[in-house]
C-alpha cells in the first residue's frame, strides 16, 4: 500500500510540475511565436481533436470525430495509441489519426525523479508539434476534453492564440475534483489545479457540459466565457438490443477467451459450437415448439449430428445463467468493493433460497466487468479467491474489441454502474451505452444522477451493497421468466423513446449521438466557420 501511494504522490508532483512547466513554456512562446499567427489561413471545415490519452478508449471524443467527418470537416485526432478505435475512425476518408509519441525507451529505464523533468518536455513538446506543425494550415476548431487540465487547457489556449483557431472545451469532469479524491481540498497541490482549470479554461468559443449540473455549476464559479452547450452523452445509433442470432455469433466468437477462465469450469451450461453457446443453443425442426430443454451437444463432423435443413435458428436457452455487466475504470471514483459485497450476500441467499425448495429461486450470476484500470488486478484477485468456494456466482474481467462492446451489452441481463463521481456533476456514459443497448441497470447514486436514471422507469438507484443485492433478488428471481426484469426492460423500451412523442422536455429527450450532435452543436459548428 506504501508504494501504491508512493507512485499516486508522484503522479500528482508530476502532473502539478508539468502544468507549471507548461506555464512557463506558453508565456515564452507565445512572446517569441505571436508574430506567426495567421490572420485569415484557416483550413475551412477542420478540426484537431485532443486526446490526452488512449484514444480507443475515449468514447465521447471518438464520437465526436465521427459526427464532425460526417458533416465534411478534415479531422485530426491527436492522442496516445493503445485500444482500436471505433471502425468508423478507420473508414472515413475525412479522418487522420495522429498518435503521440512515448518517451524513448532508454529515458523510461530512468527513476521516475529523473525522468519526469524528460517525460513533461517531451509530452509538452509532442502535442505543440502536432497543432503547430503537422496539422498543416491552423485547423478552424481544437476541441479539446477536460480533464486531464494539465497540461492541455495551456496548450490548447497557447495555439489558439498563435494560430487563430476557434477552441472547444468538452467539460467531462473537474480536473482538480479527482485530485481530492487523494489529497485534501486544502493542499497546495489542489490549489494550484483549481486555479490551472479556471484560468485556462474560463475563455473558450464554446462550451460543451455532459450535465445540466455540470454547466450551472461552472458558469456560477468561474463565469465561463463563450457559447454554453449541454451535450448529454447518447448511444451510437447502432446500439440496438441484439437478437438470439447476434448473441449466439457473438459467444462462439468468446469461446476462446472464456475457455480460458478456470472459474467457469463446470459452471456454464455445457455447449458445443456452433450448435451451442453457454447463452444460446438450436433446436431441431422437428422438436415441439414448446418444448424448452436444450439439445444434446453433438459433434459437428459426427455423422450422426444433424443437417443444417433440420436446424433452426439459435434462441436463448432456458438453463442459462443471468449475464450481469459492469463497465468500470477500475478507479477509487467506482466503488467497486458495494459490487463485490453485493455478489457475496446473493451467494448466500441463492443458497438459502435453494436449500429452503420452496419454490422461489434464484439463477446462477456470470457477472462480467469489462475495462482497464489501476484496481483491477487487486480486486480479481480477492474475487478468485473467493469464488473458488462459491456455486451460484462467477466474475470475470473483460476487455472487448470496439466492435463487439455494443453487441455485448446487447446479449446481456442485467447493467450495474458503480459510478459516483468525484465532483458529483457529470454522468456515467456506460449507462447510456446500456440504456441503447435497451439494458436495465441498477446504478449507485449520487448528486445529478436523475438527468439519466429514473428510478423505477428505466433502471433502479441504489446507496449501498444491501440494497443491491435486493434488486438482484427483485429482479431475476424465477429468471429467464422474470416479471419484473420484463416490465422494467419494457419501461425502459418505451422512456428511451419518448421524444418521438415530445420534445418539450429536456428531462424527457432521448436519441442517438447523432440526432443530438446534429440538434445542438452543429448549428454552432457551421455558425463558427470563417467564410
Amino acid at each position: 500500500m506504501t508504494t501504491v501511494n508512493s507512485v499516486e504522490n508522484h503522479t500528482t508532483i508530476f502532473h502539478i510540475a508539468a502544468g507549471l512547466v507548461c506555464l512557463w513554456l506558453s508565456y515564452r512562446l507565445f512572446v517569441f511565436l505571436r508574430f506567426f499567427r495567421p490572420k485569415s489561413e484557416h483550413s475551412l471545415r477542420s478540426v484537431a481533436i485532443l486526446v490526452l490519452g488512449d484514444i480507443g478508449r475515449s468514447p465521447r471524443m471518438m464520437y465526436h470525430a465521427e459526427s464532425f467527418a460526417e458533416n465534411g470537416f478534415m479531422t485530426y485526432v491527436i492522442g496516445y495509441g493503445g485500444s482500436k478505435p471505433i471502425p468508423a475512425l478507420e473508414r472515413l476518408p475525412k479522418v487522420e489519426l495522429r498518435y503521440l509519441s512515448e518517451p524513448p525507451a532508454i529515458l523510461r529505464s530512468l527513476p521516475f525523479v529523473l525522468l519526469a523533468p524528460f517525460k513533461i518536455i517531451h509530452q509538452v513538446t509532442s502535442i505543440l508539434r502536432e497543432l503547430l506543425i503537422h496539422a498543416g494550415e491552423p485547423p478552424e476548431y481544437i476541441l479539446v476534453q477536460n480533464p486531464p487540465s494539465i497540461p492541455t487547457l495551456a496548450i490548447v489556449w497557447l495555439v489558439g492564440k498563435i494560430r487563430g483557431s476557434k477552441v472547444i472545451i468538452d467539460w467531462h469532469n473537474l480536473g482538480y475534483s479527482i485530485l481530492e479524491l487523494k489529497l485534501p481540498k486544502t493542499h497546495l497541490y489542489v490549489k494550484i489545479a483549481k486555479w490551472f482549470e479556471a484560468t485556462f479554461g474560463k475563455v473558450a468559443y464554446a462550451h460543451l457540459f455532459v450535465t445540466e449540473a455540470m454547466r450551472d455549476f461552472l458558469v456560477k464559479e468561474w463565469n465561463l466565457v463563450g457559447e454554453k452547450v449541454v451535450l448529454h452523452d447518447r448511444p451510437p445509433k447502432h446500439f440496438h438490443r441484439c437478437s438470439a442470432q447476434e448473441i449466439h455469433d457473438l459467444f462462439t466468437k468468446l469461446q476462446t477467451p472464456f475457455s480460458q477462465y478456470k472459474s467457469l469450469q463446470n459452471f456454464l451450461p455445457e455447449s458445443t459450437t456452433p450448435f451451442s453457446t453457454p447463452l444460446t443453443d438450436r433446436k431441431p425442426s422437428s422438436e415441439s415448439s414448446t418444448a424448452t430443454s436444450p439439445i444434446p451437444d453433438l459433434d459437428p463432423i459426427s455423422a450422426t449430428a444433424p443437417t443444417y435443413e433440420n436446424i433452426q435458428p439459435p434462441r436463448l436457452r432456458p438453463d442459462r445463467p443471468a449475464l450481469v455487466v459492469s463497465s468500470t475504470s477500475w478507479t477509487p471514483d467506482e466503488d467497486f468493493g458495494i459490487l463485490l459485497d453485493a455478489l457475496k450476500q446473493y451467494e448466500q441467499r441463492a443458497r438459502e433460497l435453494s436449500e429452503a425448495n420452496n419454490g422461489k429461486k434464484l439463477p446462477k450470476i456470470l457477472m462480467a466487468v469489462t475495462g482497464k484500470g489501476p484496481q483491477r488486478d487487486e480486486y480479481m484477485k480477492e474475487i478468485n479467491r473467493l469464488q473458488a468456494e462459491w456455486h451460484w456466482v462467477r466474475c470475470i474481467s473483460l476487455w472487448l474489441e470496439a466492435e463487439d462492446y455494443p453487441i455485448f451489452l446487447g446479449s446481456a441481463d442485467l447493467g450495474v454502474s458503480l459510478h459516483s463521481s468525484s465532483s458529483g456533476r457529470d454522468l456515467p456514459m456506460k449507462v447510456v451505452d446500456m440504456f441503447g443497448c435497451g439494458l436495465p441497470v441498477c446504478a449507485l447514486n449520487f448528486e445529478c444522477l436523475p438527468e439519466l436514471v429514473k428510478d423505477g422507469r428505466n433502471g433502479l438507484v441504489f446507496n449501498n451493497s444491501e440494497e443491491l443485492v435486493k434488486q438482484f433478488e427483485l429482479l431475476l428471481t424465477s429468471f429467464p421468466s422474470s416479471e419484473r426484469l420484463d416490465a422494467l426492460r419494457t419501461s425502459l423500451y418505451h422512456a428511451t423513446r419518448s421524444l418521438e412523442v415530445s420534445q418539450s422536455s429536456s428531462n424527457e429527450q432521448w436519441c442517438s449521438w447523432d440526432e443530438n450532435w446534429n440538434r445542438r452543436l452543429k448549428p454552432i459548428i457551421l455558425r463558427g466557420i470563417r467564410v
